[in-house]
């Protein structure tokens, strides 16, 4: 008995001391886990912000998706009995993939399996998760509906491919273009909350213990999709035509340094063309167009006017131990300016050995002052380093000069030429190229960005001298052959042979470029085009291949008045009344057009406000009919109103959204696209 006392004596002070040691020694671990099984931090996502255009047109922005669960285990077996049938016409209804029957036959498998995690759809839209959240059985919930949902936002550009490196891509760690430049403005910030788990597996926050999420701030830029999509087809219609590596083009306003436009389309394996990189950043021998750098140095030491003589020499001159040749042979003694039209290799070699020659540092002392020895500043990621060979290296040899005068031996990005060019056409004052103008915070701007003048490049008569030489490139030059009847224009072909990356010049690979500005006299938009060729292809030179992408572009800012000057179209520019743009048109107005000519067509009184068009029969009889719509192509809705334009669009098969007030400024999916069924567009109104 004492024995048997003494030992639960023992066990009884063992008890109590284990007790003692859990208490404080395992205590507070102990104690951590039970709260972290009971409570828990939740994230609360801030909204990212969007990104638009200075009119308004949106040009990436989030959406929600959701994944759907389906856990059978919870669902009450009455419940599920009752429903299952409804339930199963609703799902195939709404997603038209399988017949009620499958899925009734797929429902009742997993009911008897008591599937926890039964996947019902993956990346749905929200008008489908809202959908299936109604449906029988699972508009009871997750505890008894067995409805569990997964929600994602997916970052969404509605243009596409329309500047799809220069907006660039948010996924995961995958940021780049204005996304990555801005993401600290985009992102906002995360918020928390502690939920507690109750009965039941479910999880409820508690009061007071939610600190909101900051949503991110909406971006402005500065581009214009309507440019952008004429400066992509013209691109991509040169590009496909010669089966072109890569190519990109640049549009700057001349005032204020603005990127309008800025297009990057490299040749995929396919065959086909996509955004890939951004080619308007990567330096490159730039060739012919960095003539006007020579030049400019040239006349700003006062060495030259471009009415002096220079002598080709039959375009043919040997500097050391090379020779520089012209690309057609033959030009003898001519002014400067018509070497420059002409794009005289071997004269504007000859200026820069015979000036600088025995100071070559003077002439890369001007390059250095043109800012080609540093990023542009443009404000986004990914600008690469240029480079210029000097005359303290050992890069440097007796023929270096004259080869760097005629854009060899130095790298430079085409957006350093256009911002050059830019800066002739702005008088000689040299503007820092920027994509964003404003960022908003719920509608309202809270850091604006102004145009930054960097350098004074030139005086006035440098300047009107160069404006003189580029205007003869497009008029006698050669570039003569894009020459408008309607406007004037200004610039400068370049070709040069590649090497780089892999590339030797044996390969017969070509760099193609103009760029210029118009109009000549006042000039508003500087543009910039660079094409690389495939090897040995059969057009190469600029004046083939890039001129004809600046023509396309600048018809297309002089059409639609963009910049808003007088041009020789007919008496109404003249008398500065402006163009008259064609819109589209209700039936009231073409009665009105129609009777002021004279052509009485009766119209149905239904029809008075809707959207209509002409057409004429076979004995050119003039009919007002509805506008007609193609399958799977988007129409073109701006100038309506709503109304008009909501019934054209959700005929069509999609799902509108409002911005605004009044008739349709602008539509997220461009007129002529192709869209699947379903797809969200968005209408900003007036």
């Amino acid at each position: 008995m004492y024995i048997a006392f003494t030992c639960i004596c023992l066990f009884g002070a063992a008890i109590i001391f284990k007790a003692a040691m859990i208490q404080y020694k395992e205590g507070p671990k102990l104690r951590a886990m039970a709260k972290e099984m009971h409570t828990r931090f939740d994230t609360l996502l801030a909204e990212r912000g969007n990104i638009y255009t200075e009119d308004g047109v949106l040009l990436s922005s989030s959406i929600p998706e959701f994944d759907v669960h389906i856990d059978f285990s919870v669902i009450d077996s009455s419940l599920f009995a009752k429903n299952i049938d409804s339930l199963s016409r609703c799902v195939s209804y709404l997603f038209m993939d399988k017949t009620p029957e499958q899925y009734k036959s797929e429902f009742v498998r997993a009911y008897n399996e008591e599937n926890k995690y039964y996947q019902l759809g993956k990346k749905l839209k929200y008008y489908q998760y809202e959908a299936l959240r109604s449906f029988p059985i699972f508009n009871k919930g997750k505890g008894y509906g067995g409805f569990i949902e997964d929600s994602k936002n997916k970052r969404v550009t509605p243009y596409n491919m329309l500047a799809f490196r220069t907006i660039g891509v948010f996924r995961d760690s995958n940021v780049s273009g204005l996304e990555a430049t801005y993401n600290r403005d985009l992102a906002g910030e995360n918020g928390r909350r502690v939920v507690q788990k109750a009965t039941g597996n479910t999880w409820i926050p508690i009061e007071g213990s939610e600190v909101d999420p900051l949503n991110g701030r909406d971006i402005v830029t500065t581009l214009d999709m309507n440019v952008q999509d004429v400066a992509e087809h013209a691109l991509m219609s040169i590009l496909e035509k010669y089966q072109c590596l890569y190519g990109t083009c640049i549009v700057m306003e001349v005032k204020t340094g603005k990127v309008r436009t800025l297009v990057n389309l490299g040749r995929q394996p396919d065959g086909s063309y996509w955004e890939d990189f951004n080619y308007a950043m990567i330096p490159t021998e730039p060739g012919s167009t960095f003539k006007l750098a020579t030049l400019l140095s040239l006349l700003n030491d006062k060495l030259i006017t471009v009415n002096d003589i220079v002598d080709a020499e039959g375009g043919q001159i040997t500097f050391g131990n090379r020779v520089m040749r012209d690309s057609h042979l033959g030009l003898g003694k001519m002014p400067i300016w018509k070497a420059y039209a002409e794009s005289s290799n071997a004269a504007m070699a000859k200026l820069a050995n015979q000036y600088y020659g025995n100071n070559p540092k003077k002439y890369v002392d001007h390059l250095v002052s043109l800012h080609f020895d540093r990023p542009t500043g443009i404000d986004l990621l990914g600008e690469r380093r240029t480079h210029i060979v000097t005359p303290d290296t050992k890069e440097w040899s007796n023929s270096s000069l004259p080869w760097l005068a005629t854009g060899y031996g130095v790298l430079v990005t085409p957006l350093h030429t256009c911002m050059l060019y830019n800066a002739i056409a702005n008088n000689g004052k040299m503007m820092k190229p920027y994509l964003v103008s404003a960022i908003k915070e719920y509608g309202k701007d809270v850091k604006t960005f102004e145009p930054t003048e960097i350098e004074e490049v030139a005086d006035s008569s440098a300047v009107a001298q160069l404006q003189k030489c580029m205007r003869a490139v497009v008029t006698e030059g050669t570039a003569k052959g894009i020459e408008s009847p309607y406007y004037t224009m200004a610039g400068k072909t370049g070709t040069a042979q590649v090497a780089d990356k892999g590339i030797r010049y044996t390969d017969g690979v070509y760099q193609g470029s103009f760029v210029g500005f118009l109009p000549a006299e006042q000039p508003k938009y500087t543009i910039c085009v660079v094409i690389r060729t495939k090897p040995h292809s059969e057009a190469y030179y600029g004046g083939a291949i890039a001129a004809p992408v600046f023509r396309m572009v600048a018809d297309k800012i002089f059409s639609e008045n963009i910049g808003a000057w007088a041009g020789p179209l007919d008496s109404l520019a003249l008398n500065n009344t402006g163009v008259i743009p064609a819109k589209a048109a209700t039936a009231r107005n073409y009665e009105v057009l129609l009777n002021g000519i004279n052509k009485h067509t009766p119209i149905a009184t239904d029809y008075m406000s809707q959207m209509m068009q002409l057409s004429t029969d076979s004995n050119k009889h003039v009919a007002i009919q509805p506008k007609k719509l193609y399958k799977d192509i988007v129409p073109d809705v701006t100038g309506m109103s709503l109304k008009d334009a909501v019934y054209m669009l959700e005929n069509s098969g999609l799902q509108v959204h409002v911005r605004g007030k009044g008739k349709v400024q602008g539509q997220s999916i461009a007129a002529g696209s192709k869209f699947t069924k379903g797809q969200n567009i968005i209408l900003q109104l007036s």
